[in-house]
């Protein structure tokens, strides 16, 4: 699991039909987590909105925690952080 602060938004009308309703974020990772080059787009399973710092789960993780196992879902937004010490 990474965190991150939400930093926009994507909008695919054409996607995969297990896709369909989600909403899709771009979430740039801090620099102190491993993963921290580059951006991600995540599905947003919590209601984020752009600037908060979230919690995403990448991989088999992030289908499970959204209950779309046959999704073609790489990342998800899974928590909404309220207070993190050392974070940035």
């Amino acid at each position: 699991m990474i965190v991150g602060k939400v930093v926009g938004s994507l909008v695919a009308t054409r996607k995969n039909e297990n896709l369909v309703g989600s909403k899709f974020l771009i979430v740039e990772p801090f620099d102190s987590m491993e993963q921290g080059k580059g951006r991600i787009v995540a599905i947003d399973n919590v209601g984020a909105g752009i600037g908060e710092i979230v919690l995403v789960a990448k991989g088999s993780a992030a289908r499970i925690g959204c209950n779309l196992n046959d999704a073609p879902i790489d990342a998800a937004i899974v928590g909404i952080v309220d207070d993190g010490i050392g974070l940035e």
